[in-house]
């Protein structure tokens, strides 16, 4: 099978992504040799591959949440502040404090684990309900929509830690950002089990159709008898719960939360994942498996510009520069334009 003139494998929407992967993998292993290598240690593997596994498990379900609502024609910008409500709670409810009992320090807890992350989780689906409300019945539009919990919420989450930075000594809760499972980061069968989840939901159901109309034309949709606000809600609510189980996370794995820097600037990377992954921002098409690999790239290009000693100052704007790039060789438009100047030029010699 080939597309016009080329192979039919050059036009699939992974490509680049994982062509872009895999150029960010060799260039961290050209750098640091020891960068592919990996040992047991301790009943786990150790290497930086499972460092940037472990790593990119939030960012991963952000991006799935935000696949899904950027598939509907909407963006949530919200997510970071979500993040950060999720984590003040679960770490105000387990609690911050140690006591000396007969000489030995014990952990005081004001609610049971469990209880904590139920209500962690609860409140990230009412904040995505929140944003879903708007955006549905109200009728706001997607970035102003979530602009109000971005901003509010910041403020809610340092109101639960009081402005402070809350330590959190339960080692359970440890395991879930932090703890192993047959060897690889348990944060990582979270997030593949939750992309499993929405695959399967989106492959072996109407969900995912019914999503990609929504996007296409929520008027055409919504006369087609597709529940168009009710399935928007429903998305929105869901980005929502993802971000809040990535508060747990990154939680857990620092063992502290921080009301004002926890998932600061995650939305950005989510987003960037997700276009990264080919998921088009007017809605309709989507890719799951795309923004697993977008959340990869982000990370993995984070991990190279430290390890290579990038001044913090400058940072992000290497790694603008580099999802630049990455863009403009997605953009199938992008490199029509450049065959065509390339097949212009030797023209122009042959005259002269």
């Amino acid at each position: 099978m080939t597309h016009g003139s080329r192979p039919a494998w050059t036009a699939h929407r992974l490509l680049w992504p994982l062509v872009t992967l895999a150029l960010l993998l060799a260039a961290n292993a050209a750098f640091n040799p020891s960068f592919l290598h990996l040992a047991w240690r301790d009943g786990h593997l150790y290497g930086s591959l499972i460092d940037i596994l472990n790593r990119a498990a939030p960012l991963m379900l952000v991006s799935l949440g935000m696949t899904l609502v950027i598939a509907t024609r909407g963006i949530d910008i919200s997510v970071g502040a979500v993040v950060a409500i999720a984590a003040a709670l679960a770490a105000w409810m387990i609690g911050g404090a140690l006591v000396m009992n007969d000489g030995v320090p014990t952990h005081v807890s004001r609610f049971p684990m469990p209880v904590a992350i139920v209500a962690a989780l609860g409140a990230a689906l009412l904040c995505g309900l929140w944003n879903g409300l708007l955006v549905a019945r109200v009728g706001m539009q997607p970035i102003i929509a979530t602009l109000i919990l971005m901003v509010a919420g910041r403020g809610i989450a340092q109101l639960i830690t009081g402005g402070q930075i809350i330590t959190i000594y339960y080692a359970p809760f440890f395991f879930i950002g932090s703890g192993y499972l047959l060897g690889l980061p348990f944060a990582l069968f979270i997030a593949a089990a939750t992309y499993a989840l929405l695959h399967f939901a989106m492959s072996r159901s109407a969900l995912g159709l019914f999503i990609q109309a929504v996007g296409i034309n929520p008027s055409a949709a919504h006369v087609a008898g597709v529940r168009a606000r009710r399935i928007i809600v429903c998305v929105y609510a869901f980005c929502g719960l993802c971000a809040g189980v990535a508060g747990l996370l990154i939680s857990s794995n620092v063992k502290s939360a921080d009301g004002n820097n926890a998932g600061l600037l995650l939305e950005l990377d989510a987003i960037l994942a997700v276009t990264l992954g080919g998921t088009a921002l007017t809605g309709g098409r989507f890719s799951l498996a795309g923004s697993v690999i977008g959340a990869l790239i982000i990370q993995t290009l984070t991990y190279a510009i430290y390890s290579l000693g990038v001044p913090p100052e400058i940072n992000m704007v290497v790694k603008a520069a580099v999802v630049f790039a990455v863009m403009l060789l997605q953009s199938s438009e992008f490199r029509a334009s450049v065959r065509g100047l390339a097949q212009r030029a030797p023209a122009r010699v042959v005259r002269r």
